[in-house]
């Protein structure tokens, strides 16, 4: 396992009060931090990252925390840590990205965010997770409220060669293809047959599930591209090119004309027909969308403000907006969040998404929200390579080679939240 071969500077837009992010205010024992962090409104730098070569991003649709991996395979974090996600040994709020000590020994190559927990691969294939344990999305064969330090799970079977990440869920693939989930069923998102419900003295409970459980998935070998960015969903995308969803059917986001959950993997019929394979897909809060050669599909409902469609509808919009001069153009990247995507294409960034009120599409101040895709027109200098989309706020990484690149780094704010 291998990182990009690209890298730059790590920029940041939307909401950066980690301990506000979606809520009136800051839980007890937070209080210190309500008036640190801010909305930014347009992509900054990092002051503490400014030299720093960055080729991976992460965050979550429904995570309030992030990470970086280097270009030498050293894994930082920041954010919301109030059980232990930020893998630091403690439960203290992080503005400023730190490295996680514990993992400097090891190579990361990639990792997750889930809402309250985080998952990290080397390059061997091994996964140390951290957070809150209380579903068992931790994979570690207990439950337990948080684990503050990284630790790896309990799995011994072949080298892993990816992972995600759902609200309280965590999802693994080996090399041979084989997929195995942990943590919460309660939708059906484990593919295990089952939403674990049941009933103790008229309280509802679920019945978790702690260790890797291999879901006897009947597809071809699965491709190293399973997409995970919802809380209740999973899509899976396999060699064949066929896609696969199953958890939560609210929305109609898992694209079946219906809002039944779905306990085991089932297929997307629309896209298991000659010339209509699906080359990506990506899944947000409560939407999914797919990309293949005929163009873009979006299904669910709350996705940037577009009509609740239980299938996968074309987007015509975004079809308009990604064509250059009668052809398309080279998309790199695309970042699912709470209500709001961003694609990183050719010498551009588009984004869109309404109830977006903390800068997340970095349209600045005065607009912050766009129903249909737009230009991000403070990007309009700065070649981004890729993009990760969280709770409220998009990460970019950006190109920082040339003199040009450089130029245009240093027209952009740098963001320094001791000082704010």
């Amino acid at each position: 396992l291998s990182l990009p071969e690209d890298h730059g500077e790590l920029l940041i837009c939307g909401g950066t009060n980690w301990s506000t992010n979606g809520r009136k205010k800051a839980i007890k024992g937070d209080e210190k931090y309500e008036n640190i962090g801010k909305n930014l409104f347009k992509p900054h730098r990092y002051k503490s990252l400014i030299g720093i070569k960055v080729s991976r991003a992460i965050t979550g649709c429904c995570s309030n925390h992030c990470l970086l991996i280097t270009n030498e395979g050293k894994v930082y974090s920041w954010g919301r840590n109030e059980t232990g996600q930020l893998g630091h040994g403690d439960k203290k709020r992080y503005d400023t990205p730190k490295p996680i000590d514990s993992l400097q020994k090891y190579s990361i190559v990639n990792a997750a965010t889930g809402k309250n927990h985080t998952m990290c691969l080397t390059q061997h294939g091994e996964v140390f997770a951290f957070g809150e344990n209380a579903q068992g999305q931790l994979g570690l064969g207990n439950l337990s409220t948080n684990v503050a330090s990284p630790t790896k799970i309990a799995y011994k079977g072949n080298p892993i060669i990816d992972i995600a990440c759902g609200g309280e869920f965590s999802v693994i693939l080996d090399c041979e293809g084989s997929v195995y989930t942990f943590g919460c069923p309660e939708y059906g998102q484990l593919g295990n047959n089952t939403d674990g419900k049941f009933f103790v003295a008229g309280n509802k409970l679920f019945d978790n599930v702690k260790n890797p459980y291999r879901i006897p998935l009947w597809v071809e070998k699965m491709k190293g591209g399973t997409e995970l960015r919802s809380p209740v969903l999973l899509v899976a995308l396999d060699s064949k090119k066929r896609v696969f969803t199953w958890g939560f059917g609210g929305y109609g986001r898992l694209g079946h004309s219906e809002q039944k959950d779905e306990h085991i993997p089932r297929l997307l019929t629309v896209f298991d027909r000659p010339g209509r394979g699906a080359v990506q897909v990506f899944a947000g809060y409560s939407f999914t969308l797919a990309l293949n050669e005929m163009g873009w599909f979006f299904w669910g409902g709350v996705g940037g403000s577009r009509e609740t469609t239980m299938y996968p509808k074309p987007i015509s919009d975004l079809q308009v907006t990604i064509i250059r001069n009668d052809h398309f153009v080279s998309l790199r990247s695309i970042g699912c969040g709470y209500r709001h995507c961003a694609v990183a294409a050719d010498e551009s960034v588009i984004v869109w998404g309404t109830g977006t009120a903390n800068g997340e599409l970095g349209l600045g101040e005065n607009r912050k929200s766009s129903a249909n895709p737009d230009l991000m027109k403070s990007a309009a200098s700065l070649f981004v390579q890729r993009v990760a989309c969280g709770h409220r706020h998009t990460l970019m990484i950006v190109r920082a080679d040339s003199e040009k690149d450089k130029s245009a780094l240093d027209e952009l704010v740098v963001y320094d939240p001791v000082q704010c």
